[in-house]
């Protein structure tokens, strides 16, 4: 318990004083934008997984794969300063923060793709699910 509060006093004192956009602000906030309002067991785990997979896949940095084009929806066509600004007001915030310190969960058995459930995505066709948490599928 002591070492979450050592780190939440950290991310606090950083989220206060730092105008710059961290690659941890950035994964936490598509973490939150992305799945922030799913309270099913290991939805918003299962957003992080999928960045950690897409990230290790393509040899680039989260941050990178959150900030594709296309790739988050939460990001296309926004300001990335408004919507991590957005993000950091959701009540969350702090549990999504300590999912990015922990890349150790499998929900998703290494999914590299979801969307809502409410949509049916043309690259969806030939890939296996892989596990259904929440609104989103999950695929690889």
């Amino acid at each position: 318990m002591e070492i979450i509060f050592y780190i939440f006093v950290i991310w606090l004192a950083s989220s206060l004083t730092s105008p710059a956009q961290t690659p941890t602000e950035i994964v936490t906030a598509t973490i939150i934008l992305e799945a922030g309002g799913e309270h099913s067991l290991g939805a918003m785990e299962a957003v992080h997984e999928v960045i950690v997979n897409r990230s290790a896949k393509r040899k680039i940095s989260k941050r990178d794969v959150c900030l594709q084009p296309f790739q988050f929806s939460c990001w296309n066509g926004m300001q990335v300063s408004a919507q991590i600004a957005k993000a950091k007001s959701h009540s969350r915030w702090g549990e999504a923060f300590l999912i990015t310190m922990d890349s150790a969960t499998n929900f998703t058995d290494g999914a590299d793709h979801y969307h809502a459930d409410y949509c049916n995505p043309y690259w969806n066709k030939h890939m296996k699910v892989t596990a259904i948490i929440g609104r989103h599928i999950f695929y690889k």
